[in-house]
């Protein structure tokens, strides 16, 4: 899951972990995160998060997400919104809707829901905050 990640010294750099829900958790609820997490387990409710969501092979999310960016090779059922990048891995199974302005979609995905490509938010140059 992690293989993208920069090597940085002869070591693979994993991303700043903010917590880990493991395999065989439930927990249901609201989780709102800075940084990284990652979940194993089965989660249902509402996830909130300016970081990044790693959604792992076992794993079954059933919830509304609104997030930055979404790496998944669980299942999800539910609404993805995401503000960057939604990425979804094999043997991801998503049933709902993705709302991101990128969606990468490997071999051996289940998508089964519907997609809305959004634009980024903008950002202002220098001369446009000033005037």
């Amino acid at each position: 899951m992690f293989s993208k990640f920069l090597k940085k010294g002869g070591h693979q750099e994993l991303p700043d972990m903010a917590g880990v829900m493991g395999k065989g958790m439930f927990v249901e609820g609201n989780l709102s995160f800075e940084g990284t997490v990652r979940i194993d387990g089965h989660f249902k409710g509402e996830i909130k998060s300016a970081g990044i969501l790693l959604v792992g092979e076992e794993a079954l999310i059933e919830a509304h997400l609104d997030i930055d960016t979404a790496i998944i090779s669980g299942e999800v059922r539910g609404v993805i919104n995401a503000k960057n990048k939604v990425e979804l891995r094999a043997p991801a199974k998503i049933f709902g809707e993705i709302r991101t302005p990128t969606l990468i979609i490997g071999e051996g995905v289940i998508f089964d829901g519907k997609c809305v490509m959004t634009e980024r938010p903008q950002i202002k140059t220098v001369e446009e905050v000033a005037s």
